[in-house]
């Protein structure tokens, strides 16, 4: 490519810093707008264009490398899912370092104003850029020292199981059966009777076998 006077000039592409998006050109048309898509909800972008949008009037926003700016929060991202947070308490601790710088001036403002309506208002956003302080303190503290949570076995008392879809697990099942055998003071025998005896009796005797009945001849009359 040249310009007017005739002199080469790099393609738009490669002048940094460059502030096009980046989208790679599918295969197909379906594929590039998929691409176009996934780059549009892309979490990255969406923090691309708040620091954009933040950065704009600073200065420091001409500056900015689009591909690098992404290619950057991709790779903090990515450390996250890794389980490296050093980028993350950086972040928490810089940013209640500025919390308390905040606070500190908030403050003065408000001990050098006149009228007491501007003394509260300087004390109220005072106190919110603290308390934000501390909790953004309190969420590094959880991030360096996470708490430890002890599950306790619930106890379970005798003769009620859990039923699941209407049926006694076996494990459960068994464990309720050795219960009641231990109670018993049997060794996985059947309980004895322990009731008090009944009277005996002498078994009925064998009916012995009739003789032939005889009976009168009734004569006719």
């Amino acid at each position: 490519m040249t310009d007017k006077t005739g002199k080469k000039t790099k393609p738009e592409a490669e002048i940094f810093p460059r502030k096009a998006v980046p989208v790679y050109a599918g295969k197909t048309e379906k594929e590039t707008c998929r691409n176009h898509a996934r780059v549009m909800t892309s979490p990255e972008l969406a923090a691309h264009r708040v620091i954009h949008a933040a950065e704009r009037n600073s200065g420091l926003g001409e500056h900015i490398d689009v591909p690098t700016m992404l290619a950057t929060l991709r790779d903090q991202a990515k450390a996250i899912k890794d389980g490296d947070f050093k980028q993350a308490e950086s972040m928490l601790m810089s940013q209640a370092t500025a919390l308390q710088s905040l606070f500190a001036r908030l403050t003065e403002k408000a001990m050098g104003a006149e009228y007491m309506s501007n003394f509260e208002g300087f004390m109220r956003m005072a106190l919110r850029a603290q308390s934000q302080c501390r909790t953004t303190l309190e969420t590094l503290s959880a991030i360096k020292n996470p708490p430890i949570v002890y599950a306790k076995q619930a106890n379970i008392a005798q003769g009620h199981q859990q039923v699941n879809n209407g049926a006694m697990e076996p494990s459960r099942a068994r464990e309720i059966e050795n219960e009641q055998i231990q109670l018993s003071g049997a060794d996985n025998e059947l309980c004895q009777n322990t009731g008090t005896p009944g009277i005996a009796k002498k078994d009925d005797t064998a009916l012995e076998t009739l003789g032939e009945i005889h009976r009168p001849k009734v004569r006719g009359r």
